[in-house]
């Protein structure tokens, strides 16, 4: 068997455009991995009505950005195929990890590039729901499934689809990306007379901030001295602010607008508690909720609905409330505000399972060991550079 020193890993995703979604990556090279990316050059932001081109922040990765077709159409672009191949060529990876559905074009290219070139391939999906899919479009699922030696899921409800749609092979459940603990950090005791309960996201319908609302004036009924910061903006704002109008909360509400990533740790150090009350609708539930995370490692407590994947992410009963349910939200929230041992015990929870399962260097680990079981199963001898042992608290499965 040939021994290696270190594993080098080629990631392809659109994901990686932006800067700061790369703190994964660079824990990782930290360690040794030699990490290279392919991305667009330019990616269309839809969401934002603008183009992104791929940044570079950071040294340790060696970028191969190249030209997409279809660019913002994140399941049907594709790479120009000539960029992939050199790519793959010049950065030999020993693994390649695409972080893109199974069922998407760009997937099966990379997985085609792959059998070509007889690298070993792990794949990275967020989908949660079993949606009726093309013909094309499941040969190309099974195609790519009958490629990968890993799939790694970003929640629970997806581990067990990949296995609905017959995938055989080895099923991790993680984020695609942990937090930055340097960035997101924990804030200084503060006393308050009123809660600061907090919001970060899309003000929409399916993010269930009318709960929220409803929540407030149960508290306000009850005479509890609290504040609300929404922190986002959206499609369904005016109706929202209607509704805290009709239901004489207005006045308890701060309307933040839209916020930039990178001013986000200093808004969610001035939360007491964040608050993420999603509900499910026809086309969408929740896959993880990132800000829950990033708001543990500020040291708060998180709230969050029963909706996909959050009940797993806080990882317990009492700080859960059913999707909808303004009743049981108000009664969490009281609780924090009444029980101060309680709400201190609760940030205590947040900052330990941050620590514990979510920042980018847990990730790192966890990556480097699938990795190195991959390459051990296909005859390479590759040192384990993670002493920590798989997590069961985030749902791993394996075949």
């Amino acid at each position: 068997m040939n021994t290696v020193s270190s594993i080098r890993v080629l990631f392809v995703s659109h994901t990686y455009v932006v800067g700061v979604n790369q703190g994964k990556l660079d824990s990782i090279a930290t360690t040794g991995t030699e990490v290279g990316l392919l991305a667009p050059k330019r990616w269309k932001a839809v969401q934002w009505d603008r183009e992104i081109e791929l940044e570079k922040p950071y040294s340790r990765i060696k970028y191969y950005p190249t030209h997409v077709f279809f660019s913002g159409r994140a399941g049907a672009f594709i790479y120009s195929p000539l960029a992939v191949l050199k790519a793959i060529i010049d950065f030999r990876p020993d693994i390649i990890q695409v972080e893109q559905e199974v069922f998407s074009l760009s997937g099966f290219e990379i997985a085609l590039c792959a059998r070509l070139l007889n690298k070993p391939v792990v794949f990275f999906g967020w989908e949660n729901m079993d949606r009726q899919l093309s013909p094309f479009r499941r040969w190309i699922r099974q195609f790519v499934m009958n490629t990968a030696k890993s799939i790694i899921t970003g929640n629970c409800e997806g581990g067990k689809l990949v296995k609905k749609w017959g995938y055989t092979g080895p099923v991790e459940v993680m984020p695609q990306m942990g937090v930055d603990t340097k960035l997101f950090t924990p804030q200084p005791n503060k006393v308050e007379s009123e809660l600061s309960i907090g919001f970060v996201g899309r003000l929409s319908f399916h993010k269930g901030i009318d709960t929220l609302i409803t929540a407030a004036r149960l508290l306000r009924e009850q005479n509890y001295q609290f504040k609300i910061v929404l922190c986002g903006s959206g499609s369904d704002e005016p109706t929202f602010r209607q509704e805290a109008q009709k239901q004489n909360v207005d006045e308890f509400i701060t309307w933040r607008g839209g916020v930039r990533h990178e001013e986000v740790p200093q808004e969610m150090k001035q939360f007491d508690v964040l608050v993420l009350p999603s509900r499910t609708i026809a086309t969408w539930k929740e896959q993880f909720g990132h800000v829950l995370i990033e708001a543990m490692a500020t040291g708060i407590p998180v709230i969050g609905s029963t909706c996909g994947e959050i009940p797993n992410v806080i990882g317990r009963s009492d700080l859960v409330f059913a999707e909808g349910n303004a009743q049981e939200l108000a009664a969490i929230l009281a609780r924090l505000i009444s029980d101060p041992a309680w709400r201190s015990e609760a940030a205590e929870y947040s900052l330990n399972r941050v620590n514990q399962n979510y920042s980018h260097e847990k990730i790192a680990e966890r990556l480097i060991d699938l990795w190195s079981n991959i390459l051990k199963q296909q005859g390479r001898l590759v040192p384990s550079l993670s002493t920590s042992s798989p997590n069961t608290a985030l749902g791993i499965q394996s075949k």
